[in-house]
């Protein structure tokens, strides 16, 4: 049984704070994240997706004021918008009396963009991502598995790869045609499938709009919409381009992935390992599975972004993590035999890093010379994480 990480950092958060909003996608574990935190003290769960509870709190004060002693989880809170104001009335009270921490703890299928009813509760939550699981929290040995199935752990312990691509295609339709419809506009679900295979077939690629949109036949406005419905909904990731006084033309465009290389797969038929190795997205999903291992075990005050100029310097991700810790470039390649293009050298030198690492399918660390790392994923996730 996979045990997810991020439970002691929830735990502290309920100590610092009234509310902590726990944000990630549908069945990323959010719930069973919240029940096992539920297990360590008085706490009661309400599930808003279910109309008994959602009626529980008709007179939320009321029903609260019942349970001032407990933790209250709020499973799927964005169902009841209009709870945030009567959280903060219950909230400003406690602290009058003394109840000043650990109150509410609140899951959301979406991101704190989409929650923006939760700016009510400003200087009273603090938030934390759950994304799907994490290279060093399945470790090396599952390596390839993640990648196939993705980290959705459903898909992840899947008894099967057939049973685990099943999994994904449900859950998929389900997002479809009915999670989908419940944040943004009504969009037909065929054309959004469209749309997602059509981001999953460029994996990694050029934000480009205008293409995208002549293939699917609608405005370059309309794709940007259903590109930050997805985005919102915590499904595709858009890597911003990093900006730096170089004095050298930089791409401007953002890069775009699915952000579940199990999703990814899901999308185009890839159904196992032997097949994926043989398919033309290999290399972009391994890139995408590494950025979110990475992204996933990183401190929130990370800046994530890549690097590219007009000339072909690039590094596939840059994390940038404040004067402690500084700057790092990370090269992702799947060889076990992985060698560094010069561009990669020159884009080191632009951007004056403090570290350098290439990520490669192996498992050994060893230098390649001038200060640059091969390193395995787990490894290098696990370093990452113990910045937090």
């Amino acid at each position: 049984m996979i045990t997810r990480l991020q439970n002691v950092h929830v735990t502290e958060a309920l100590d610092r704070e009234a509310a902590v909003a726990l944000i990630g996608p549908r069945q990323v574990g959010k719930t069973t994240l919240a029940l096992s935190i539920a297990e360590e003290r008085p706490s009661v769960y309400l599930d808003l997706e279910a109309s008994a509870d959602r009626a529980k709190l008709s007179d939320p004060v009321a029903y609260l004021a019942q349970h001032k002693d407990k933790l209250v989880i709020l499973d799927e809170i964005h169902r009841m918008p209009d709870l945030f104001e009567a959280l903060r009335g219950i909230i400003d009270q406690g602290r009058r009396t003394g109840q000043g921490t650990g109150r509410f703890l609140l899951l959301g299928s979406a991101s704190i963009d989409l929650m923006r009813q939760s700016e009510t509760l400003a200087g009273r939550i603090e938030y934390i991502h759950l994304a799907t699981l994490a290279a060093d929290e399945v470790g090396a040995g599952d390596l390839n598995k993640i990648w196939v199935r993705g980290g959705f752990p459903r898909s992840f312990l899947a008894a099967s790869d057939a049973d685990s691509l099943r999994w994904r295609r449900n859950f998929i339709r389900t997002y479809l045609e009915r999670d989908i419809p419940m944040f943004g506009p009504r969009i037909p679900a065929e054309t959004l499938e469209r749309f997602w295979t059509m981001l999953a077939h460029h994996q990694g690629g050029l934000l480009n709009a205008a293409h995208l949109a002549r293939s699917l036949g609608v405005s370059s406005p309309t794709i940007s919409s259903y590109i930050d419905l997805l985005v919102d909904l915590l499904l595709v990731r858009r890597l911003a381009p990093m900006h730096a006084n170089t004095g050298k033309r930089l791409v401007k465009s953002p890069k775009v992935y699915v952000r579940d290389s199990g999703l990814v797969h899901a999308l185009l038929g890839v159904p196992e390992f032997d097949t994926l190795l043989g398919h033309p997205i290999a290399g972009a999903s391994w890139e995408g599975l590494v950025i979110e291992s990475l992204l996933a075990a990183s401190p929130e005050h990370v800046t994530p972004s890549f690097y590219r100029t007009a000339r072909g310097a690039e590094i596939d991700l840059v994390l940038d993590f404040g004067p402690k810790d500084g700057r790092w470039a990370v090269e992702i390649k799947r060889s076990s035999a992985p060698k560094l293009e010069k561009g990669f050298h020159i884009a080191r030198e632009d951007i004056a890093v403090d570290r350098a690492f290439v990520v490669y399918g192996g498992t050994d660390r060893y230098p390649m010379g001038n200060n640059i790392e091969a390193i395995g994923l787990p490894e290098l996730s696990a370093a990452v994480r113990s910045l937090r």
